[in-house]
């Protein structure tokens, strides 16, 4: 498997935008694979369109991601966006798309119900394909109704890849039926296994297959035991784990639980720190010490 290491920035929680092409010129000058921007609608996130298309200005080499929230978007408009991004970082884009987070007041400010999100999504996805593929569609659909629409430039990645997250038996089966890869919520190695096994049998029901090199983990560490809120944003998330078992809190135990990961199939690792640290350029020196010799 090619091991690959990207670093999450979660926005104004971590440091001011204005700092974030800094972070990225560091991650690229010590060589790790990708940046990755959750987006969320109030708590801080930075914009990924538009915090990624800076980031893509300021790096040559670095993978720029974002886990975007689809459902809200107009899908023409979406798709538009995103070839473009993936043309100006010259074929750099990867992309999970996310439903959103579950909090009312997210759903609110996404536009849509909750109720839907699934269904939208579902029905996005594929005209976003097709736009990609330089066909030019007419849908007309529970959500959406598209006449003659098309977008110009396209993507340089053909196919520009999909993939998608989630731990609920729906989620799973979306990823077989129509991902191209998959990232699961917090979770440990051993329901990482679990999932994969799932993903890949939903894809075998829909006569497909999702390539062994597709599977990633978001994956949070310590710097030492963890604060009492670390834990209880832990235990809020996931009651009935360990919190010790979803996050390392040293170096030894981060490379272990990466390799735990890496037995259980999983090969690509955005990482990020619990806590902020005093210095990110320092951090981020330390971290590329401690993993990249793992990078293939």
């Amino acid at each position: 498997m090619k091991i690959r290491f990207g670093f999450t920035c979660r926005g104004t929680a971590d440091l001011p935008i204005e700092k974030f092409a800094g972070l990225c010129r560091d991650l690229e000058r010590l060589n790790f694979d990708s940046i990755w921007l959750p987006e969320t609608m109030l708590t801080g996130s930075f914009d990924p369109l538009v915090a990624l298309t800076h980031a893509a200005g300021s790096t040559e080499r670095l993978k720029i991601g974002s886990h975007v929230v689809f459902p809200g978007r107009a899908p023409v408009r979406l798709a538009r966006e995103l070839a473009q991004l993936d043309r100006l970082s010259a074929g750099r884009l990867l992309l999970i798309a996310v439903l959103g987070l579950p909090d009312a007041r997210e759903v609110a400010a996404q536009g849509v119900t909750s109720s839907e999100r699934g269904s939208m999504l579902d029905e996005m996805v594929p005209i976003i394909r097709r736009l990609w593929n330089g066909e030019t569609v007419n849908h007309s659909g529970s959500f959406f109704e598209l006449s003659e629409a098309s977008i110009d430039p396209l993507p340089v990645q053909r196919p520009l890849e999909l993939w998608f997250g989630g731990s609920l038996k729906g989620a799973l089966r979306r990823v077989g039926q129509i991902g191209d890869g998959y990232i699961p919520g917090l979770s440990t190695p051993a329901e990482g296994a679990e999932k994969k096994a799932l993903v890949e049998a939903a894809a075998s029901e829909f006569d497909r297959a999702i390539d062994a090199e597709h599977f990633g983990v978001n994956l949070s560490y310590s710097r030492g035991p963890l604060t009492e809120a670390a834990r209880d944003a832990l235990v809020q998330r996931r009651p009935e784990a360990d919190p010790n078992q979803l996050v390392p809190d040293s170096p030894h135990a981060l490379i272990e639980m990466i390799d735990a990961w890496i037995d259980a199939g999983y090969s690509k690792f955005l990482l990020r720190p619990v806590t902020v640290p005093p210095d990110w350029t320092e951090e981020l020196e330390q971290l590329a010490s401690e993993v990249l010799g793992r990078q293939t």
